[in-house]
């Protein structure tokens, strides 16, 4: 059986979101790391909150399945201090969503730019 493919994106709202804090990609994709060693908040349904940026920042991360890892939202600690019942369920749904995503669907959102694609030599 072949090794299962892990994929790392961030949405294309996640991509303007840290770029105005200026969190790039080489910090993302060590995170992402972190992440897969267990380092992370995990808050059930594929959903991962992670500290970035000093933690000035906390990003949340949608993984149902492990093979595609998705950055979503991101907000400043000093801003709100967590997201709601309600919008962790959705975004539960969205790492479902995202966790059933095949190659095909993956390469589409990157090519509408839907998803951008990060951490490629990683």
């Amino acid at each position: 059986m072949p090794a299962k493919t892990v994929r790392v994106f961030k949405t294309a709202w996640f991509a303007k979101a840290a770029k105005k804090a200026r969190i790039g990609d080489p910090e993302l994709c060590a995170v992402i790391r972190e992440v897969q060693r267990g380092q992370v908040d995990d808050l059930g349904g594929g959903v991962f909150k992670k500290r970035l940026n000093d933690n000035m920042y906390r990003s949340l991360i949608l993984a149902k399945g492990g093979r595609n890892w998705v950055y979503a939202y991101l907000f400043a600690k000093k801003d709100r201090a967590n997201i709601s019942p309600d919008e962790l369920a959705e975004f539960r749904k969205l790492a479902e969503a995202y966790g059933r995503m095949t190659g095909p669907e993956a390469d589409a959102a990157v090519g509408n730019r839907d998803l951008l694609e990060i951490c490629h030599d990683h």
